[in-house]
């Protein structure tokens, strides 16, 4: 009996995958929305080197494997042939908002409350609420009037693919020709520092997040081809997951849980194991109801945000990237745009200070 056509196969690898990520974000600290504000505000570009690093790495290892047919990111939504931009710019600057309301974005949330922080608790169910209604309830209306009735059909050039919109450009098969130029050229970017060439810690922590990343690819493909079942096609994303992992805690939804839940109740499981091995749990609540009210907002800015946009800052910022989807580069800097205008907003009581922040100097 083939491992692949067990029911819980992709739940169990998703649980064992989530497990080491949630392992090692919580050991070194991993997080998109610090990693961005201390480059921000402290010119600190670590973080965002890791976090470039963890995409560099599943480019190469995705798209290596795929040259072997080892995995098929081809029928992945990432790469479907409708191009939702509006959704893509919209979602991505909710989304990059909530996160700036939040601190943290939905991989972070569930880092976060493996530690015990039950703010991040209260994030998640609102978050998997609005995720919910954007994907399938009321807000999925205006979605589909708004962003998916205007998407640019890109079948007769191969899907969303950049490697298939250049293969379709040049008259020749060149994705892996994009993926190791794209690949490389992050790893000249990132090592160009000498001081983070000489972090083993955050080089490590790159490099094991964009493999785990590359795992889910192979898992859910693996499990395409040999599974008598659909299987969805995914490596790692935190917004609908985090839907389909309240619904299934809640509701009997008549199916197995898949690689996505799997993968969140990991996340959360490996947190919470490296905070009880550091001693570092500590139940946290917020302190008053204006905090209490940033954080709900947050949490529904980012499940609207991130279906509208079809991922988060790993769903879209690795994985998405790793499959080399068109949408990765402009969801990720929506995201990054709201961001910023959020933490001006947070910070200096205006938006408009995103602008003036990036001529100051850090504080002696």
């Amino acid at each position: 009996m083939n491992i692949a056509t067990h029911p819980w196969f992709l739940a169990f690898a998703g649980l064992g995958a989530g497990i080491v990520l949630g392992f090692v974000a919580r050991a070194n600290h991993f997080c998109t929305m610090s990693a961005l504000e201390r480059m921000w505000y402290a010119h600190d570009s670590r973080g965002v080197r890791t976090w470039m690093l963890a995409a560099a790495t599943a480019i190469i290892a995705t798209q290596a494997l795929q040259a072997l047919g080892m995995v098929d990111t081809a029928s992945s939504f990432y790469i479907h042939s409708s191009f939702a931009w509006i959704g893509a710019i919209a979602g991505g600057v909710a989304f990059g908002l909530g996160m700036a309301l939040v601190g943290t974005c939905s991989f972070g949330a569930l880092v976060r409350l493996g530690g015990g922080s039950l703010r991040s608790l209260i994030v998640l169910i609102v978050l998997g609420l609005a995720a919910m209604s954007a994907q399938k309830g009321l807000i999925a209306q205006a979605r589909v009037a708004l962003s998916d009735n205007h998407a640019i059909d890109l079948s007769e050039m191969g899907g969303q693919s950049i490697g298939a919109l250049v293969s379709w450009w040049a008259g020749s098969d060149l994705t892996l020709a994009v993926a190791l130029v794209a690949g490389l050229g992050l790893l000249v970017w990132i090592f160009r520092d000498r001081a983070y060439r000489g972090n083993a810690g955050s080089v490590l922590t790159g490099v094991a997040i964009g493999l785990i990343i590359t795992f889910g690819w192979w898992a859910t493909s693996y499990a395409t081809e040999h599974s008598f079942e659909v299987v969805q096609i995914e490596a790692g994303s935190f917004v609908v997951p985090v839907a389909d992992t309240m619904l299934q805690a809640i509701t009997f939804t008549g199916v197995v849980p898949d690689y996505g839940v799997g993968l969140v109740l990991g996340v959360i499981a490996g947190a919470a194991i490296c905070a009880a091995w550091k001693r570092d749990v500590r139940w946290e609540a917020c302190d008053d109801a204006r905090e209490l009210g940033r954080h709900l907002a947050g949490g529904a800015l980012m499940g609207i945000g991130g279906v509208f946009a079809m991922g988060c800052t790993i769903g879209q910022g690795i994985t998405g990237i790793s499959a080399l989807a068109i949408s990765a580069p402009l969801v990720l800097a929506s995201i990054f745009l709201g961001a910023k205008l959020g933490l001006a907003y947070l910070i200096e009581g205006s938006a408009l200070g995103a602008f003036r922040a990036l001529d100051r100097q850090p504080a002696e």
